[in-house]
């Protein structure tokens, strides 16, 4: 059974893995740095301990340690109890949910590794929004995406934003970034698929016409919010796909977008 740790200073060396959660640019280069994740809620941190993700210890207000206890005893990894208030010192920020953990990263796989198994795979450049790529991380577990591949200056998808975002998604489609870009992309087709990006502009085939669900193997190509697809990106692909808009409006959502565009990809519509 694991320990039960009451913790009564913010500055408790043993809370070295919460302290800052709301400095985004530290995290972002502490938590890889250090072979860690945040996972957040316990349904994040039920999802991420089924996935696999070694637990390194706990953080819980007092009202959390029955309704995880099954979670605690199966982990064997310290718990720290702490006030609520208290907590906030720690983090940066009042922790709604009353329940933290702090994961152990696993290796990432090679592109190629996931590629020779998948059939639909999600392609991202230069995503950086958080928010955005929770978002895209559930859309793909939800609608049939069999792996998610990013360029080399892609967000973390195991940041703590990113996790909740898309409610443990993340450990639910494999993914791997992509060395070189956009050189990375010969890897993909190299491997069969055929590359379409997702793109508002004119010149574009509707995604419909494209019929990217009859294909064999298909990555999609998604870009950053505003800006898209780079040009690089965009000549790199084999056609670009939009999705037709009514309305005269131009554009959604990059997340918006992907969910609407992996069901075209990966489930498809009836035919006519």
């Amino acid at each position: 059974m694991a320990e039960l740790i009451a913790i009564e200073a913010p500055d408790d060396p043993r809370l070295h893995d919460y302290t800052g959660l709301t400095d985004v640019e530290l995290r972002r280069r502490r938590e890889p740095a250090e072979g860690l994740f945040i996972a957040e809620g316990e349904k994040v941190i039920r999802r991420a301990g089924q996935a696999g993700y070694a637990m390194r210890s706990m953080l819980l207000s007092a009202k959390w340690v029955e309704p995880m206890r099954d979670v605690i005893d199966g982990s064997g990894a310290p718990v720290y109890v702490i006030d609520p208030d208290l907590a906030e010192r720690v983090t940066g920020y009042h922790v709604h949910r009353g329940a933290l953990a702090s994961m152990q990263r696993k290796e990432l796989p090679e592109a190629s590794e996931l590629l020779a198994e998948a059939r639909r795979v999600v392609v991202m450049e230069s995503v950086n929004d958080h928010t955005n790529i929770g978002a895209i991380f559930r859309s793909a577990a939800a609608l049939g995406m069999d792996a998610v591949l990013l360029s080399p200056d892609c967000a973390d998808p195991l940041y703590r934003r990113s996790v909740k975002v898309s409610m443990g998604a993340v450990f639910s489609v494999p993914y791997a970034r992509l060395e070189g870009w956009p050189r990375g992309l010969e890897t993909v087709r190299e491997a069969g698929f055929k590359l379409l990006a997702l793109t508002p502009a004119e010149r574009a085939v509707s995604i419909d016409e494209a019929a990217p669900h009859k294909l064999d193997r298909v990555a999609l190509m998604l870009g950053a919010e505003g800006e898209g697809l780079s040009q690089k990106a965009l000549r790199a692909a084999d056609e670009w796909v939009r999705i037709p808009m009514a309305h005269g409006v131009d554009s959604l959502n990059v997340g918006a977008a992907a969910a609407v565009a992996f069901y075209a990809v990966a489930t498809g519509r009836p035919e006519s």
